[in-house]
């Protein structure tokens, strides 16, 4: 008896023992793609002056403090919430030209399909030539996340990952090397991806923000 009471608390969400309700999996408007796009900007072509020593038993990987610099390039990336699939391409520059030509790759790689675009509201991605190209293809729409919010853009937690795996440890010795590792890494990405998941509730990542933010103004 004592066992079927516990069993009912917890199921009815009573007493210390409750169950915590699930969290919610990503989601999507029906019949549209949710899709997380962002530019990381001036990414460099990296190459140390002396080969990186690999990791040896009891010795850690080593590298030369300098480094010569071989170019940069910039990743635009558009994730797809459902899946965690990335669709990306590389240019020399990130202006409104180089965004428009981002979002019609976007488009074609999504034939026939409403589509949601979160981005930040940086002002190239309100340029006049993206909105009349928006008026013209009604089935995609932007949503930008508020000013100091962009850490909200799921494809920054895409863009970190990439940072950490491929980038910040590489050696490049042009630009072409780069492109190539990065298209490399997101085309195996593409192969095992999986979508990002919140680990806290609104109500314990607003605090933080606010203080940040308050900090920032003083």
């Amino acid at each position: 008896m004592k066992a079927a009471r516990r069993v009912r608390r917890a199921a009815w969400g009573n007493g210390p023992r409750a169950i915590p309700a699930p969290r919610p999996r990503p989601t999507q408007p029906a019949n549209a793609i949710v899709l997380c796009v962002d530019e990381k900007s001036q990414i460099q072509a990296l190459n140390r002056t002396q080969p990186i020593l690999p990791v040896r038993p009891g010795l850690p990987e080593k590298a030369t403090h300098d480094y010569q610099r071989n170019g940069t390039t910039t990743l635009f990336a558009a994730l797809e919430v459902a899946t965690g699939k990335v669709v990306d391409r590389c240019y020399d520059r990130h202006g409104k030209a180089e965004f428009l030509d981002f979002l019609k790759t976007v488009a074609r790689a999504y034939p026939r399909r409403q589509l949601r675009v979160v981005c930040d509201n940086y002002h190239t991605h309100k340029h006049a030539d993206i909105t009349a190209w928006l008026a013209k293809n009604p089935r995609v729409t932007l949503h930008f996340t508020p000013t100091s919010g962009s850490w909200l853009n799921l494809v920054e937690v895409f863009f970190g990952i990439i940072t950490r795996q491929a980038i910040r440890r590489g050696s490049f010795d042009s630009v072409k090397e780069l492109t190539t590792a990065i298209r490399s890494f997101i085309a195996a990405w593409n192969d095992r991806c999986h979508p990002f998941v919140w680990t806290k509730t609104p109500d314990e990542i607003l605090p933080h923000t606010r203080k940040r933010d308050l900090d920032a103004r003083h």
